[in-house]
């Protein structure tokens, strides 16, 4: 990113990664990022958005092969560590990347794809020989990265970005949550999504701060990062809270203490990619002193609102609009809505991706004809401040007539003592259109339904109640902590 490259420059000796127990300044970035993007070009002048896959963990590594494609003029796509081979073919083939840059511990899992001749597959130990080239000069509107969607509810879409929409991403939130190159900041999230590249690990590169990499979360270990006091922010999914929350309660009272108030000396701790259950909020809070920062985002449009750094951080909200980012909440008819009246996400500003990569009937379908961004998520603006309800698609149950908000009813039932976490859909009914259906995660075997129903309808209205009950040790999650609820609705 072409300002990323020059901030970088101004912070040469401070410290920018840490990984593997080592630490890397931002001179050895520099440094190492020029000599992938000179062996990436291989003595031509400009990569031209070629689309380059990469599959490496997270570390320092990771790091310059995104910066070295970025600086040789391609495009970024990077690969899910944790994803099997056929999701890493579809994001291959789907993109039309030739080239593919592979950590050797992934260079065996690959070696199917060798068999086609178009995809050349380069190895790090390769990708790092030294090499020196002219690099090209880069516009701030050239496509720099494409990430792919979730797929929670279609099959997965390449979003791409160019440097200016990332750069905007960057700042958003730099200014928002007052980054500073004092800042320290540990990064266990997957590489290949929004949230980890560009919240955590770009902010903090933007901003002259550390990143130290865990290539694989361990409660203990970050715990243990926390008790250093080395940190200054936290950012995670909701999942990753529950663990440490778990890990918290399974300490004698003299570690406990000494976790909280380590805990408690950070200056922001932040939550998002899945929604946070309030509960997991109030236990937090209750241990660490942290009302976790949430905020609201997706793939195409990094972040779009968030909960107050310095104000008030309200529990199941997301606060409001970031600077810069405009938003509007519609109808089915796409008339704008007064405040608490729940409607669809519209979004405009420099934030917002570019295009579905390949995809011109998706990427005109995604847009107004007055070009706002319809998100698919519905919200409401209520006493000042937004709460998300759910994705139209998989949220949102629209039962006798009635739209009812799932994520709504997951927050009561996770109020019950017996309920340790769930998950609500709509399941398709003929007479009601769809009946209102639970997955429960309980440690009681011997849980009455009928009894949980009666608890429930006195905090819910009747219509909301659920109809049907299903028990199961686990939810279907994304590697994000998602749950994949088009896939739960088959355990009906």
């Amino acid at each position: 990113m072409l300002e990323l490259f020059e901030k970088a420059k101004l912070y040469k000796n401070r410290a920018a990664i840490v990984s593997d127990n080592t630490t890397y300044s931002y001179d050895d970035l520099i440094t190492k990022s020029s000599v992938v993007a000179a062996n990436l070009l291989n003595n031509t002048a400009d990569l031209k958005e070629a689309r380059i896959a990469f599959l490496v963990p997270p570390s320092f590594e990771y790091v310059a092969v995104q910066w070295g494609i970025w600086a040789a003029g391609g495009i970024a796509v990077p690969l899910c560590v944790q994803h099997p081979l056929p999701s890493m073919e579809y994001v291959i083939q789907d993109s039309g990347a030739m080239v593919i840059i592979v950590h050797e511990d992934f260079h065996e899992l690959l070696k199917p794809l060798e068999a086609n001749s178009n995809i050349e597959i380069r190895t790090l130990k390769e990708i790092f020989k030294n090499h020196s080239s002219v690099l090209p000069d880069l516009v701030p509107d050239r496509r720099a990265m494409m990430l792919y969607t979730s797929g929670t509810t279609n099959k997965p879409k390449g979003v791409v970005t160019t440097h200016a929409i990332i750069q905007s991403q960057i700042t958003t939130l730099v200014d928002a949550w007052e980054w500073t190159k004092e800042d320290y900041i540990l990064n266990i999230l997957p590489l290949h999504h929004v949230h980890g590249i560009i919240n955590v690990l770009s902010c903090a590169l933007w901003s002259g701060a550390c990143c130290e990499f865990h290539a694989k979360f361990s409660a203990k270990e970050v715990w243990s990062a926390i008790l250093s006091g080395k940190m200054s922010l936290f950012m995670a999914v909701p999942t990753i809270y529950y663990k440490l929350i778990a890990f918290w309660e399974g300490e004698d009272k003299e570690n406990q203490l000494q976790m909280s108030e380590a805990a408690s000396g950070l200056r922001l701790m932040v939550s998002g990619s899945a929604a946070l259950p309030v509960p997991v909020l109030e236990k937090w809070k209750s241990i660490t002193g942290q009302t976790l920062l949430e905020r609201y985002g997706m793939t195409e449009i990094g972040m779009g609102l968030s909960n107050s750094y310095r104000g008030e951080r309200r529990p199941g909200y997301v606060g409001l609009p970031l600077p810069g980012v405009e938003m509007r909440l519609v109808d089915k008819d796409r008339n704008i809505l007064d405040k608490d009246m729940p409607g669809e996400i519209e979004i405009k500003g420099p934030c917002v991706f570019k295009e579905y990569w390949r995809k011109e009937e998706a990427t005109k379908k995604a847009f107004t004809k007055d070009g706002w961004f319809m998100t698919g998520d519905i919200a409401m603006l209520h006493d000042g401040m937004y709460k998300i309800l759910g994705r139209d698609s998989v949220d949102i149950i629209k039962s006798g007539g009635y739209k009812i908000s799932a994520l709504e009813i997951e927050d009561v039932l996770r109020g019950h003592h017996d309920i340790d976490d769930c998950a609500v859909v709509g399941v398709e009914d003929e007479e009601w259109g769809e009946v209102v259906a639970a997955c429960l995660l309980t440690s009681n075997k011997a849980l009455d339904l009928n009894e949980l129903s009666d608890w429930a309808k006195t905090k819910l209205p009747g219509y909301k109640i659920p109809r049907k009950y299903i028990i199961q040790n686990k939810l279907p999650r994304n590697v994000l902590g998602k749950v994949t609820k088009n896939k739960l609705k088959t355990l009906f």
